[in-house]
């Protein structure tokens, strides 16, 4: 299993449209992609040098060669529309994780 983190930083005069852009539109889009089985969406809790909200969304991939695949049939797509809403306003970056082992609390 794969992790496919984004992590944002929203700028305040945009965040709530952000929120409503992420929960409603975006999110959905990449699970419709068919390439995620699952999203998370954390909010990072720290403060900000440089202001804003920060927020990580964890997408759950198969496999590597999912996630290659997504890079290049939907990802840039799905990125501009993002730049083009919210502009400077949003930074984001990237990272991939993979899951070696998971452990839960028995009951």
């Amino acid at each position: 299993m794969i992790i496919y983190n984004v992590t944002t930083n929203i700028h305040e005069s945009v965040h709530d449209q952000w929120m409503i852009w992420m929960q409603h539109k975006h999110i959905p889009e990449m699970l419709a992609t068919g390439k995620f089985t699952s999203a998370k969406m954390t909010r990072v809790l720290i403060e900000e040098e440089m202001g804003g909200v920060t927020y990580s969304v964890q997408y759950l991939t198969d496999s590597r060669e999912t996630l290659q695949k997504y890079y290049q049939t939907e990802a840039e797509a799905l990125r501009e529309e993002g730049v083009r809403l919210f502009g400077d306003k949003m930074l984001s970056f990237r990272t991939e994780l993979e899951v070696i082992s998971e452990f839960f609390q028995n009951n």
